[in-house]
């Protein structure tokens, strides 16, 4: 079962990052997630499987219509 997972997430994963953060914005979502930690702001990418056995909670959501295909709401192209 798939974790819903939107950008401007903040999360707390099981295990500190070496700096001390435990809390990560999600900044990239497809197949690998892409973190910041809010400590020192060091960016790291998870396969979508590794982050979702890593997460421990959700810190804050993020907007919701953020997490669709970034041309979802755009009018197809003229002729």
């Amino acid at each position: 079962m798939s974790i819903e997972i939107r950008l401007g997430d903040v999360v707390r994963l099981r295990k500190p990052h070496p700096c001390g953060g435990y809390e990560w914005d999600v900044v990239r979502l497809g197949a690998d997630i892409g973190l910041h930690c809010t400590t020192c702001r060091r960016r790291v990418l998870l396969t979508r499987r590794e982050f979702e056995k890593r997460v421990k909670t959700f810190v804050r959501r993020g907007d919701p219509a953020s997490g669709a295909a970034p041309h979802a709401n755009l009018p197809p192209p003229a002729a």
